[in-house]
């Protein structure tokens, strides 16, 4: 599966926020990338230009790229309820997002190598499918071999008590997802609207 491997404090600076998780830099620099980046002036962007920045932040935040980012907002329109609302559900719903709002890994990068190298079990069940959907009732949690592994178990920081959609098991390693969560638990800054009127065009 292809993904993002480029900088990522370049996507940060781009958009002005610490999107890819790390956000120290933005604090020294937070300039345009690029040799002209001090003295470039931040244009005025059109309405579609506008729209097409906020789907671009929410894919480079999710990891997902634009023929999978599509397929999500389809599923999303299908679904009953407000389809901005389900459009987020759905991407906070993908594996390797859940693993690291568990706090299994610290990254989501880190998250979906940990999925992809078959450390992560759904079920029971291990699963090495990183935009796998997971569902209410889905118990997630690290491998058995994998749990004895101390690089991989010292890593393992437990779950943001604000994730209120997410319970987490300190002693079991294994954390639960209880339901799809609301668009205010979601702390991400994403206009999903304006990618509902992009997509709407």
């Amino acid at each position: 599966m292809a993904r993002y491997t480029g900088p990522k404090t370049k996507i940060s600076r781009r958009f002005g926020e610490p999107i890819t998780g790390n956000g120290k830099w933005l604090t020294k620099n937070s300039n345009p990338p690029g040799q002209h980046g001090a003295n470039k002036k931040r244009k005025t962007l059109s309405e579609y230009g506008v729209q097409l920045k906020e789907k671009q932040k929410a894919k480079y935040t999710y990891g997902v790229l634009e023929k999978q980012f599509r397929k999500t907002f389809e599923e999303a329109a299908r679904r009953k309820g407000v389809t901005g609302e389900n459009l987020i559900k759905l991407l906070e719903a993908r594996l390797d997002n859940t693993v690291f709002r568990l706090g299994i890994a610290p990254s989501r990068q880190s998250a979906r190598q940990m999925v992809s190298h078959k450390h992560i079990t759904v079920n029971d069940e291990v699963v090495n499918i990183p935009s796998y959907s997971c569902k209410p009732g889905d118990v997630i949690g690290l491998k058995a071999k994998s749990a004895g592994n101390t690089a991989i178990s010292a890593a393992v920081r437990g779950k943001n008590a604000k994730f209120n959609w997410l319970d987490w098991s300190e002693t079991n390693l294994k954390g639960t997802f209880v339901a799809y969560p609301e668009r205010e638990s979601v702390p991400e800054n994403i206009k999903e609207q304006l990618i509902v009127e992009l997509y709407s065009k």
